[in-house]
C-alpha cells in the first residue's frame, strides 16, 4: 500500500532520529561489565577501563584518581561517571596528562567524511557536575593522535548539574581510519601539561588532550567531576539524547568487552564456563561462543585464582578433579574462543566435562578486543 502524504510527512520528520545517532557507546554509563560500579583507581599511564567504552589514564606516580558509576544524574538519567582525586599533583610536568576517554571505532565515524574535503561538522553535548568551577576542556583526535581539536567548556555553579554543547568543525585533512581500528578518540582533561594542551576551537597537527589555562581537576584532592548523557553526532546542532534500549546498549558494548562471572549463574549453583573434554590426561579444552561478534580476536583475562575454578564431570563418572591452573586462550576468533585448563588430577582422555565457576568465588572469566 502506497505512503500517504501524511505518511510521508511523519516518516521524513523522524528519519534523522534512527539509525546510530549517537556514535558514543554508554554515554549514559549504564553498562558496567567489570566492575559492577566499584570504584576503579586509575594510578597508571596505560588506559584503565571503567565502566564500559571509557578508560581513565594517568601517571604511574604523583597524581592518582578513581572512576566509578555513580547513582548520581541528573533528572532523565539514573547513572554518570564519578571521578574523584585521591592524590592531588599540584605541579604537573609539561608531558604529563591525566583523563577519560573513549575511542570510536573507524566504521561507527565513516559517513563524518574526516580527511577529505566534504568533512561534515560534528557536535558533542553531555552533562556534567564538578566540585570545581572554571574554564575545562577536552579534545578530540584521530585514531593516530596527530590530528587535535582541543574545546573548552565552562562550569559555572560547583557540585550542580550543568549541560554543554561543543561543535567541531571537520577535518578536512589528516588520516582517519574507517575500519575496524581506532578511529576518533574523545577525551575529558582532567589536567595536563603544557605539550598536551593547546588553543580551542582549531585543529592542530600533534597529540592534545586540553586546552592551554583549563581546570587542572587532579590538583585538588578531593576534587570531583561527573558526566553522562555523553553523545557525538553529525551535523553543527546538539539534539535530545539517543536512548537506546539496555538490551541494544549492552550488545554494542559487547563487541569489545565480554565477561563470564561467577556472580552471574543464571540460577545454577556453579556457572558453567564451557563443556568441553580431555585431550590429555591432565588438560582440558572447550569452546566459548561469544553472544556477539568481536571487533577483533579478543585477549583474556581471569581472576587469577584457581580456587575460582572446578572441572565437573557428568555424575555417572562421579569425579570433580581440581583446576590446576587458571584458564588459558587457545585458538581465537571473533565468534568464538577455544580455552584450555588444566588438572592435577587425572582425566579419561577424551571424556566430557564441565569447566565451571567453584562455589561462593568472585571469579570472571573476561574477552577484549577494545580499541
Amino acid at each position: 500500500m502506497p505512503l500517504t502524504q501524511v505518511d510521508q510527512g511523519l516518516l521524513s520528520s523522524t528519519a534523522q532520529y534512527t539509525g546510530f545517532k549517537n556514535r558514543i557507546i554508554n554515554g549514559a554509563m549504564v553498562i558496567d561489565q567489570r566492575n559492577a560500579g566499584a570504584a576503579v583507581t586509575i594510578n597508571s599511564g596505560a588506559h584503565t577501563y571503567t565502566v564500559d567504552r571509557w578508560s581513565g589514564f594517568g601517571q604511574t606516580s604523583d597524581g592518582v584518581f578513581t572512576v566509578q558509576r555513580s547513582s548520581v544524574a541528573p533528572a532523565g538519567f539514573i547513572n554518570s561517571l564519578l571521578t574523584t582525586v585521591t592524590t592531588a599533583d599540584a605541579s604537573i610536568g609539561a608531558s604529563q596528562f591525566y583523563g577519560l576517554r573513549q575511542a570510536i571505532e573507524g566504521f561507527n565515524i565513516s559517513d563524518f567524511g574526516f580527511g577529505t574535503a566534504t568533512a561534515q561538522p560534528i557536535t558533542l553535548s553531555f552533562w556534567v557536575r564538578s566540585s570545581l568551577t572554571g574554564t575545562f576542556s577536552g579534545s578530540v583526535t584521530n585514531g593516530a593522535y596527530n590530528r587535535a581539536y582541543p574545546f573548552a567548556y565552562s562550569v559555572s555553579a560547583a557540585n550542580t548539574w550543568e549541560q554543554k554543547t561543543v561543535t567541531v568543525s571537520g577535518d578536512t585533512t589528516g588520516t582517519w581510519a574507517t575500519d575496524n581500528s581506532a578511529g576518533l578518540y574523545l577525551y575529558f582533561d582532567l589536567g595536563s601539561g603544557s605539550s598536551n594542551k593547546g588553543t580551542a576551537g582549531v585543529w592542530n597537527a600533534g597529540g592534545l588532550v586540553g586546552v592551554t589555562g583549563s581546570v587542572n581537576l587532579i590538583s585538588t584532592n578531593g576534587a570531583t567531576f561527573y558526566i553522562t548523557g555523553v553523545q557525538l553526532e553529525k551535523g553543527s546542532t546538539a539534539t535530545s539524547f539517543d536512548y537506546r534500549p539496555y538490551g541494544t546498549e549492552l550488545a554494542l558494548c559487547q563487541r569489545y568487552y565480554w565477561q563470564l562471572s561467577s556472580s552471574d549463574k543464571g540460577g545454577h549453583v556453579n556457572g558453567i564456563i564451557y563443556q568441553g573434554w580431555a585431550d590429555t590426561a591432565t588438560s582440558s579444552i572447550g569452546i566459548v561462543q561469544f553472544p556477539m561478534t568481536m571487533r577483533t580476536s579478543p585477549t583474556l583475562s581471569t581472576s587469577g585464582t584457581i580456587g575460582d575454578y572446578v572441572f565437573r564431570a557428568p555424575q555417572s563418572q562421579g569425579i570433580s578433579p581440581a583446576c590446576s591452573a587458571v584458564p588459558t586462550l587457545g585458538t581465537s576468533g571473533t565468534n568464538y574462543v577455544r580455552i584450555g585448563a588444566s588438572t592435577s588430577g587425572t582425566f579419561t582422555v577424551g571424556a566430557g566435562h564441565y569447566f565451571s565457576f567453584s562455589s561462593n568465588t568472585t571469579g570472571y572469566v573476561g574477552f577484549s578486543s577494545e580499541l
